[in-house]
Formats: structure tokens, sequence, C-alpha cells
């Protein structure tokens, strides 16, 4: 079953779309502009493509630190040296540091509060949080020696969450500094206060699981689209972080596990031989193999070593490191090779008992999983190791990450807990992509790395298992928080600290946006291979927003600045409804028209100009329209000359042959007679605009599909018609039927005929006459001399 589509002029269908396009109203409201100067002016540094310029830039910190872990007072202690190289064409005055550790202090923090309400209850805890005077709880960062590689102290000023250190001379392009910071913390419980880092303790054996994270003094990014980036850290808004290399040692208890962004590099004096034993098969290994067994871990938690040991881990091109330490460690680790590099990726896992019976079964396989869906997604993973801890949270690091799925005390858990546990280790372990290696400004946007994240989480969640329950992708997932009012809506072009919907419009929104791209606007081979270009051209650097929209439309071919307008830059949801359907059958009895000569007088001015017109379009060779749209007159008499149809009289008049038709032979109504027509009325009440895509369902029960671009809605962003004439009786039509547009109300999608009581109307119907071959010029320009003709 098909629309039939065939060389008869329609008369009424042909005068109502001519309407439509000359008449598109007063509704425009630009959705389809380009997005303009809404985009940061293209320059060396970052071109209109979306690529890095020739002039891109980026500075670079290498650190060496050693850490002392203090499991009794639960304190941490370090000291760092860093070398920055200053790659920027600007001198620089000074440096800024990040001190995140800071917002778990009640004097240091970045204080960004928040409206607080007389509660029906409460706990003596929180009462104690609002005591004045403010009294220090103990935590955040302790500053000691800051000095430079001669040992001469540095000023330096500790604003919040910032650190400030002013040079004794500018540090000028190309030039590097080596400096020296020692400090530290009191670790926080973090289960109790919340936050990323810090310690869990379980009562029943008395043991801590410490997960060390945002725990030295970091550098801030210097930019060419920012200067430094010094926001202060609120818990909320992540990280902008510069690349660097990494040596790290970490002092603990003797009898701890450790795991780490990067490689170790002297497991063969950290763990026992039976343990590299086995750490040497898992190299080998496509299969998870225990490195610390479950009996060793249980052993470890009752015994407490007081002897100490120095774990050594190296980390390259990274732009942060963290590490984990506990004796309650399980690990097991596998093999994995990433094809499209070929590069060899030890998978591991880390994990209390207490999560045995989840992550022995899937974790690793879940991080395998993850790099090599990710890898044929974006970019082939890198780096040598992939790593899962078990620690209750789910954050994301270089090479490691934190993530919950314990069982119930008997060892059972819930399809839901085993599905939830999955989902955020492929999540965490894809950060490794999105923001580590294609590494934007968290702080800021955190849809770049949060909604990306989320969207290659979904193609990797599906792939994992066809079925699984994804939360974010669909773009019926969306619909209930798009149906919000629509001052509770918020842009995903937002600043981090600033939205009150977190989740929905960091996470939810821009992967359901991309998904859309792929599933419905571009097609996935389009959308796959700009997505790719962008992840490739922006791997190791610091994108913007600006260079993911200019690059998906470069790498593909595609004008999507109504999209991003629409969905990244506005709120209006998607809600477009089938407004009216009128039905019309053949009418065999009108008769054929004939051709009529039409008299006209075209004054002498504009004749002038028309002659004038046409040699200056014969010498630059440009189409005529470029000159005459703007006189409707003008454009009226050059079309139907260029036609070939006008004539001049003695009078000075124009006259032409208007079109004529033919009757249809009783074979042609024969043949014509079971068609029916279909005027669909669409009516865009939500305000963001997206392609038609229809169902047809017959009364013979077939059915049959058809979907219109979003530029449909180009001249008339309110109301658009479509037309269609089928030689079967239509039963129903649906709107979306498979639910990709996101679309808030699909209660009016849908129409049927059995609730439809108008009488079809007629439509004439004719063959078109045979033309008259255009005369003039074989090279297709206007003779001047014969428009000018008296």
């Amino acid at each position: 079953m098909k629309a039939l589509y065939a060389s008869f002029l329609l008369a009424s269908v042909f005068f109502s779309a001519q309407n439509i396009q000359n008449n598109p109203g007063s509704n425009h409201g630009n959705k389809f502009e380009q997005l303009g100067i809404i985009l940061p002016t293209p320059n060396v540094y970052r071109t209109a493509s979306g690529a890095p310029g020739q002039g891109y830039w980026q500075n670079k910190a290498d650190y060496k630190i050693k850490a002392y872990l203090d499991e009794g007072k639960r304190n941490l202690r370090g000291e760092e040296t860093i070398t920055y190289y200053n790659n920027s064409p600007d001198p620089l005055d000074y440096l800024w540091l990040q001190l995140d550790e800071n917002q778990q202090s009640n004097t240091k923090s970045a204080d960004f509060g928040f409206s607080s309400f007389l509660p029906k209850e409460t706990t003596t805890d929180k009462l104690k949080t609002t005591e004045l005077p403010v009294k220090d709880n103990g935590y955040g960062v302790n500053l000691g020696k800051v000095t430079d590689a001669n040992g001469k102290a540095l000023p330096y000023v500790m604003n919040k969450t910032m650190m400030r250190i002013d040079l004794p001379q500018p540090l000028k392009r190309g030039e590097k500094l080596e400096f020296t910071i020692q400090w530290n913390y009191n670790i926080p419980n973090r289960i109790a206060k919340g936050g990323r880092g810090g310690y869990e303790n379980f009562p029943e054996d008395g043991n801590d699981l410490f997960t060390i994270t945002q725990w030295y003094p970091r550098m801030c990014v210097y930019s060419d689209f920012q200067g430094w980036q010094n926001h202060q850290f609120t818990g909320r808004g992540e990280f902008a972080l510069a690349f660097g290399n990494f040596e790290v040692e970490m002092d603990v208890p003797a009898d701890h596990i450790v795991a780490g962004t990067g490689e170790c590099i002297n497991y063969v004096q950290v763990l026992s031989p039976a343990q590299y034993t086995r750490y040497q098969q898992a190299e080998k290994s496509t299969e998870p193999i225990e490195v610390v067994l479950l009996e060793e871990a249980i052993k470890a938690e009752k015994q407490k070593s007081k002897a100490r040991k120095i774990w050594k881990f190296k980390a390259n091109e990274v732009r942060d490191f963290a590490w984990t330490s506990s004796r309650k460690f399980v690990w097991d680790a596998m093999k994995v090779s990433i094809p499209e590099n070929n590069n060899q990726v030890m998978a591991m896992s880390l994990y209390p008992k207490e999560a045995y019976g989840l992550y022995r079964k899937f974790s690793t396989k879940a991080v395998a999983h993850t790099i090599k869906t990710y890898s044929e997604f974006t970019i082939p993973y890198p780096y040598p190791v992939a790593q899962s801890v078990e620690a209750a949270n789910g954050m994301e690091y270089p090479m490691i990450c934190f993530n919950y799925g314990r069982t119930e005390k008997d060892g059972t858990y819930s399809e839901a807990t085993k599905n939830g546990m999955i989902g955020v280790i492929i999540h965490e372990v894809g950060h490794n992509f999105f923001p580590m290696i294609i590494n934007s400004d968290e702080r800021q946007w955190s849809w770049m790395d949060e909604g990306l994240n989320t969207f290659v989480q979904y193609l990797t969640e599906s792939s994992w298992d066809p079925e699984f329950p994804s939360r974010r992708g669909p773009a019926w997932a969306i619909v209930d928080y798009m149906k919000l009012p629509k001052n509770q809506l918020e842009p995903i072009m937002s600043n981090s600290e600033n939205l009150a919907q977190f989740g929905p419009n960091a996470y939810a929104k821009p992967a359901t946006g991309l998904n859309i791209l792929r599933e419905t606007i571009m097609g996935r081979d389009l959308f796959d291979t700009a997505f790719k270009t962008y992840a490739k051209r922006w791997a190791f650097k610091h994108p913007e927003p600006a260079d993911f929209f200019r690059t998906m439309e470069d790498a593909s071919g595609e004008d999507l600045d109504w999209f991003w307008r629409g969905w990244f830059f506005g709120t209006d949801p998607v809600d477009i409804a089938i407004d009216k359907v009128t039905i019309a059958t053949p009418d065999f009895e009108t008769p054929a028209k004939k051709s009529q000569k039409i008299n006209y007088k075209v004054d002498e001015p504009l004749r002038n100009e028309f002659v004038d017109l046409s040699k200056k379009r014969n010498a630059e060779n440009k189409n005529f329209r470029y000159f005459v749209d703007k006189d409707k007159q003008l454009q009226d008499f050059y079309y139907q000359y260029v036609r070939g149809k006008t004539t001049i009289n003695k009078n000075k008049e124009y006259s032409f042959e208007s079109d004529a038709t033919e009757p249809l032979t009783e074979h042609d109504k024969k043949k014509l007679e079971n068609i029916t027509a279909y005027q669909i009325d669409f009516v865009n009440k939500g305000g963001m605009v997206m392609p038609i895509i229809l169902e047809f369902t017959f009364e013979d029960g077939s059915t049959l599909y058809d979907k219109s671009s979003a530029q449909i809605w180009r001249h008339n962003e309110q109301k658009v018609s479509k037309t269609y004439y089928f030689d079967k009786k239509l039963k129903s039509i649906q709107l979306d039927p498979m639910k990709e547009t996101a679309d808030i109300d699909t209660s009016n999608n849908i129409w049927s005929s059995d609730n439809n009581a108008a009488v079809p109307s007629k439509f004439q119907l004719f063959k078109q006459a045979q033309k008259q071959s255009i005369r003039g010029a074989s090279n297709g320009k206007i003779n001047p001399m014969q428009a000018g003709k008296k």
C-alpha cells in the first residue's frame, strides 16, 4: 500500500499550498534562524567548524605527591611538587589552585546557601549546624609550607575553596614553574556528612573504607575562552582540570589494599606472592580472576596490622588522581582488548564482602563492556586500567570510579538493585571518556559531561541487554519533566550551580536530545560519524558548547541550529496535535479548463527596470530571482516571459496563455475512482518544533508510515497541513506512534474515522494539458532587447 502521486492537477490542493507559501503569517518566532551571535565568534583557537584552531593551546601541570593515611586519626597529610607549564600567550602574575576539601568546613566553604524554613521536626545534630557564632568543625585543608624549587616561601591567599599563589615575577609563555605545597586535613565521614570523598565505617567489623578524592591542591584551568576558571566549589558543579603526569606514593597500613588512577609500579613489594601470581594470571584472562580472595579479605578485617606499606602509582595524560584504601577489599581483574587501538586494558573491581554477591558476578564484566562500547562510539580507550570500586556511592575519576551495589545480609538481591548497580558502573566508568578525556568544564556546563555521558550510557545499557530498564535516554522518559509548569523549567544551557532540577536538566534532557537527533532527526550513520568527530577533535583538550554544536553540524551536513535553539537554549516542550482532518473524493464531472488569454499592462519604468536588470543578470551570470525578489509584479512579468508565454502588442500590452487541462478518460476514472484525499492540519501547542511522524492504519488492517522533517514548520511555526491521497479508506491516524519526540500530550495525537462524522467534500481532478516548448536562447539568458521591444 502506498500514497498515490500522479501527474494530475489537483486544483484545490494546488491553490491551498500556494496560499500557505505566500502567506506565512505573523507567527514566525525565528525558531529556524541561525544561532549567530548567541555562539562565541570563531578565532584562531576555536574554528567555525567546531575544531581546535591552528593557534589552540592549553597549559599543563605535572604532580609528584607523597601521602600518609593515618587510619586511627582519620587524617591525611601530604606533600606535592607541581611543575606548571605556561603554554598560553599570556604572562601569568599568579596561579590559582582548588582546595575542594574546604567545602566540608563550616568556616572555609563557598557558602552557597539555600532558603530555610521552620520544620515540623528536626534533630539535635541539625540544630548544631545553625548555632551562632559559627564554630569551626575541624574540617577543610590546613596548609603548611608553600615554596619554590629553591625552598623560598611563596606568598598565597586562601579564598574559600580556592587558593592563589602570587609569583615573584610573571610566568611567561613557554616557561615552567616548580613549587611545593604541604597540607593535611581530617577525613570526613562521607556517609554522615555527604560529599564525594571520605570514609565509610563498618560497625560490625570496626573497619573503614577510604575513598580519597579531590584530596590534594589541584591546578585550575587557564584557558583561551575564560582565563582562570576559579569559580568556587559548592559540592555540585564538578571540575575543570589541566592534563598532566602523576607520580604518587601512598603510605598506608600494611594490610590495606590500594587502588588508584594509573598503574601500580610496585605490586611485587605490596602484594603477597600468591596475590601477585593471581594478578599475573588475570593479565592473561578474559574472565575475572580474584587477586585478593574473599577469605583473605575477611581474615584481614579481623587482624588490623600496625605495620605500613607504600604503594606507588604512575599515570600519564590524566587530569586528576583519586585512590581508595581498605583492608576490606576483595579484588578481581581481567584483560580487555580494545580492537580500535590494540590496547590491552586491565579491567578490575574492588569491593567489601557486603557487595560480593553482586560485584563478583557483574562488576568487572560491566567495566569491560563499557570501555569497549564507548570506544566504538567515541575514541578508543587509551588508558591501561579501568576500575570499579564499591563504596555505596557514585563518583568518577580517571581510570577509577566509586559505585554502589550491595546484597542483603543473606546474599540475595533484587533485580532493581542489580540493574541499578550495572547502570551506575556503566555511567561512572563511562566518565573516563566524558570528561576525563574529552575534558569539558564541569563547573560551568554539567550537561557537557553528564548529558553526553548519560547518552552513551543508554547505548551501552542497550547493548548489555536490549531489555535493560534505562531511566534516561528514551524520549518518553523525559516527558514528566517537560510537563512541569514553565516557571519550573530551565534551559540546558544554564550554569551548574543555578539549576533547580539538576538531574533532569544536566543528565536526562541533553541525553534525550542526543537520542532524538540520532534516531529521529539525523539518522544513526550521520549522527555517529559527527559524534565520533567531536570526540576525536577534542580528546585531551578543553571543548566548549559551541565546539560541540558546530562539530555536529560540520561533520554531518545538517543545519541543527533550530534544535540547539529549542532543546538546549529554550524550555518549550513538544506538544504537536492533530487539529483537524478534512476528507475529499474525486469530482469527475467538472468540465476541463480551456486556455485563456490574459492581457495586462506593465508601465514604462517597470519595463525599463526589467531591461536593466536583465542586462546585469546576463553580465554577472546570476539567477534572475537575485534581482527581482523585491517586486511581485516584476516577478510575475519575468516568469511569464521566460516561460515563453508572454507576447507584446502594439498597445504595449503584455499577454500570456493560462494553463489548460484535459478531461480524464474512462480508463483514468476507473483507475482513480477509489482515491480519497486527507488533509491533516497540525497545531504546535508546545512550542518546540519536531518532525511529523505518522502511522496510517487502513480499514483492511494494513499500515503505512510517513515522516516529514522539522523544516515543514519553517514558514509557519504554529500550524501546518499535509495532504495524502490513498486508494484505501483510512481507519486511523496516529502522530508520533513510537513516542520518539518527547510529546507531552499524546491524547491529541490520534484521529479515528469512527469519531469523524463529516461528509467528504469533492476535489477536481484533471490531466495537465501538454505544454509548449519554452522559447529563448539555449544558454538560458534573457534577451534584454526582446524584453524591451515596443
